[in-house]
């Protein structure tokens, strides 16, 4: 099972940030045990959410060349305040450092305005066939999954004929 925890890509300036929502719905089964009476998104998949939006910036900035991006270290997380169903996670992540495989981001998700989570990330990205060559047909397959998960998230304004 994957779970998708981006569900819009508002903005994306390549090799720099990515601003992303992720809404909260009373129907995601979670919730149901994640509080009984009180329910709030789980902060293990708000991080995920910023997680999640990092990797669209790397594989959007390295134009898809690799099939698998790895969270390697959260640092500084901190969680503020809880997320409710109906809410939107707004998040923000912006390169902090990068070389050509490895991204260090900071990170953060706010609900109303106010900060919610925040997080310094670090993540790698490789292709499967570095490991084994037997895998190429992998990575082809898994980068062109992402390449039209990221056409329904990321739909860039276009300019209306005048």
């Amino acid at each position: 099972m994957r779970f998708s925890l981006v569900d819009r890509i508002d903005s994306l300036e390549d090799g720099k940030s990515i601003t992303a929502i992720k809404n909260l719905s009373l129907a995601e089964e979670y919730l149901a045990d994640h509080f009984p009476g009180f329910p709030v998104a789980p902060g293990v998949l708000m991080l995920e959410s910023m997680v999640q939006a990092s990797a669209w910036l790397m594989r959007y900035s390295d134009g898809f060349q690799f099939s698998t991006v790895l969270l390697k270290e959260a640092r500084a997380v901190r969680f503020n305040s809880f997320m409710q169903p109906g809410q939107t996670l707004n998040i923000t992540s912006v390169i902090h450092r990068r070389d050509p495989r490895r991204y260090v981001f900071k990170a953060t998700g706010c609900v109303d305005g106010n900060s919610t989570v925040s997080a310094r990330l670090t993540m790698e990205q490789f292709n499967l066939s570095e490991r084994e060559a037997s895998l190429a047909g992998t990575d082809r397959k898994l980068t062109g999954e992402m390449q039209e998960l990221f056409a329904l998230l990321w739909k860039p304004e276009t300019p209306v004929a005048g």
